[in-house]
């Protein structure tokens, strides 16, 4: 009884939500029509005898409301119709993929579906699918499976089964029907808001009356989201039971603390190792992919990844997803029973997961995808990249290293003894000038110098206990010193390790820890710089040769020479194309819309007729002969004026003089 209740208030809001989404299509069409009446109105205002002077004010609100209203009709129109294909995607056809076609095909068979007839790969650690069904998805329409690339380097046989099981399961519970009404809703909510905020960012005349449709669209997005909510949540925790019972609860469970870590591990690639090497260096690897597997599978990372999947648990749904939290799932998934012992997967699910199923030329095809642009740098093979970052995050050190070294000799007066040395130039890093300074007693100061141009992530590679042990990243800056001229002669080389600085093998018969002693020591004791040149000369390094260039451009690893000047990479935030392309639309429309009403409302108004008004009635002269002449049928000869008559003008009236006054004298006149 109570699951029939639920699913009746599910199909209750689901229903609502489409009634919205058609009230929310009215209104737009309702502003159109009202956008369209005004803008009639002020021409025929214009027009009229009685306009004194043009409506400017009415031609100024239907130009800054013209972008608005375009913007949102676009929205709506983009977002109604079935969903184009995706440019970031790569179709995986069936020869480029038979174990995973096979796969999705039984399993489509297992919830009892059809199957999909498109499987497209992304660069998200994501899958989904979608159904083009038209008439608000009562009809069939075409399936895509999209199937993020990383899940299939980073999840087991099992977990892909099962995530592939649990998007199949859409499919049989028609959820892609409505999901897709659902998000184009959504969609369209969203980008008629984006519109209105690109229009009114683009122009300060959108901007003074842009507030109020922003209101009111914020609302009702609100609303329609907290009707769709709580249905789309519902369809997840259903794919996730259609997935428990072909694939095994635990299953599930473990592909979704495995995606959840995934996506995680995936953003944290490429914003510390792609991306950063990519501004140093310029390079990429040709296949991102599999260098990312290359790090899921690193053993150092097991520690950091079951980390990462118990935050995930504890992490709480946010307001605008459409799948429940993490945890309400999992504890969904335990009240479900066991798989039966007969249900497992067979053994040729797997090759599926454990390596690359796909041809490597999708994975190739869709790193171009995800790694485009003018600036995308130079394409390296994905093992030889990873060398590369291996130095690059190991040597990174030497820049700064580089800089102090110079900035305490220009400080102590140490440069000018360089141009009698047989250096080869001053500017050039080396192990003698390091040395030299440490025989001098400027450990201190040079240690503070190097301290303090490290980056605040980067001031201990080993703790962090810069403040209390300063020494220490001089200490390692010179073992990397010399670990990189071991590395230039080719006889060490750089073992990438994805949770701190790379790690320098040495050559036979050392152990990896000695050369690091080797440097802590001369740093730390006076006079043991003697030996440690002498442990350099058995090793065959030339303690005064410069640090070798190996960078695409002359440079280290780290982009420019040590010593020499970083290139500086601007971080200010610019327009894309397409925002600029948006910027200029909308300022074009609304300046397009100002001038045309404006110049069309002048000349309406300016060719208005002339306004008639009431005045005093004037004889006019008779067209017929009147008496005097004429026979009354025929024309008079001449005109004929009547005079006209004048009132008589009235008598003024007649004024009297009032009585003389006689004044009796107050005072008496005396007699004489």
């Amino acid at each position: 009884m109570i699951a029939a209740a639920r699913a009746l208030l599910a199909t209750s809001r689901a229903l609502l939500a489409l009634a919205l989404l058609a009230v929310f299509y009215a209104l737009v069409a309702a502003m159109v029509l009202l956008w369209a009446a005004f803008l009639a109105a002020a021409l025929w205002t214009a027009g009229t005898p009685e306009a004194t002077t043009p409506p400017t004010t009415v031609v100024t609100a239907c130009a800054a409301f013209a972008p608005i209203v375009f913007g949102m009709v676009w929205a709506v129109i983009r977002t109604a119709r079935p969903a184009a294909p995706r440019e970031d995607a790569v179709t995986v056809t069936r020869r480029g993929a038979p174990e995973l076609w096979r796969t999705v095909e039984e399993l489509a068979l297992d919830v009892g579906t059809r199957p999909p007839g498109h499987i497209k790969l992304t660069a998200e650690v994501n899958a989904s699918v979608t159904e083009d069904a038209p008439l608000l998805g009562l009809a069939p329409g075409r399936r895509v499976l999209y199937l993020g690339l990383p899940l299939l380097a980073g999840l087991s046989p099992a977990e892909l089964r099962a995530v592939l099981a649990h998007e199949l399961g859409h499919f049989s519970g028609r959820h892609s029907r409505f999901g897709a009404v659902a998000h184009r809703g959504a969609a369209g909510l969203v980008a008629a808001r984006q519109a209105i905020q690109d229009a009114s960012a683009a122009n300060d005349l959108v901007r003074l009356y842009a507030g109020v449709p922003l209101l009111l669209l914020g609302l009702y997005t609100h609303v329609f989201r907290w009707l769709t909510r709580p249905v789309r949540r519902r369809q997840e925790l259903e794919a996730d039971r259609e997935a428990a019972r072909v694939a095994g609860p635990g299953a599930v469970a473990d592909a979704l603390c495995s995606t959840a870590a995934l996506e995680a591990a995936w953003q944290e690639f490429l914003a510390d190792f792609l991306a950063p090497m990519r501004r140093a260096t310029g390079r990429i690897p040709d296949d991102p992919f599999r260098a990312f597997a290359h790090m899921v599978e690193a053993p150092e990372l097991r520690e950091p990844m079951a980390a990462l999947r118990a935050r995930a648990v504890e992490r709480p749904a946010a307001p605008d997803d459409a799948h429940p939290a993490l945890a309400v799932r999992l504890e969904r998934l335990a009240r479900l029973p066991a798989q039966q012992p007969g249900a497992e997967p067979s053994a040729s699910l797997e090759p599926l997961s454990a390596q690359l199923s796909v041809q490597p030329r999708y994975a190739v095809a869709l790193g171009r995808v995800l790694l485009s642009g003018p600036d995308a740098g130079t394409r390296v093979p994905w093992r030889d990249w990873l060398t590369e970052l291996a130095e690059h995050r190991a040597t990174r050190i030497l820049t700064p290293l580089a800089e102090a070294v110079r900035g305490v000799e220009e400080t102590e007066g140490m440069g000018r003894r360089q141009k009698t040395e047989p250096e080869p130039e001053p500017e050039t890093l080396t192990i003698h000038r390091v040395l030299r300074l440490l025989d001098g007693g400027r450990r201190m100061p040079l240690a503070r110098a190097l301290n303090a141009r490290l980056p605040e992530g980067e001031r201990m590679p080993r703790g962090d206990q810069t403040e209390q042990d300063p020494l220490a990243p001089l200490a390692e800056a010179l073992a990397v010193l010399i670990g990189a001229q071991l590395v230039a002669r080719g006889a060490a080389y750089w073992a990438m390790n994805w949770t701190g600085p790379s790690l320098l093998v040495p050559p036979d018969g050392i152990a990896p820890e000695t050369i690091r002693t080797w440097a802590d020591t001369a740093v730390r004791l006076p006079g043991q710089t003697q030996r440690l040149g002498l442990h350099l000369a058995a090793l065959g390094v030339d303690e005064r040769a410069p640090l070798p260039t190996t960078g695409p451009a002359g440079g280290t690893a780290d982009g420019p020479a040590p010593g020499e000047k970083a290139r500086r990479i601007s971080i200010a935030p610019g327009a894309t194309g397409p925002a600029r392309r948006r910027i200029t639309a909308v300022r074009a429309l609304a300046l397009t819309v100002l001038v045309g009403m404006t110049g069309l409302t002048f000349v309406l108004w300016a060719n208005r007729d002339e306004p008639s008004y009431p005045g005093t009635p004037v004889t006019r002269w008779n067209d017929r002969y009147q008496p005097g002449g004429g026979t009354g049928t025929d024309p008079a000869p001449f005109p004929t004026y009547q005079r006209p008559t004048f009132p008589a003008r009235p008598t003024p009236p007649a004024y009297r003089l009032p009585p003389p006054i006689h004044i009796e004298p107050v005072i008496p006149k005396p007699a004489p």
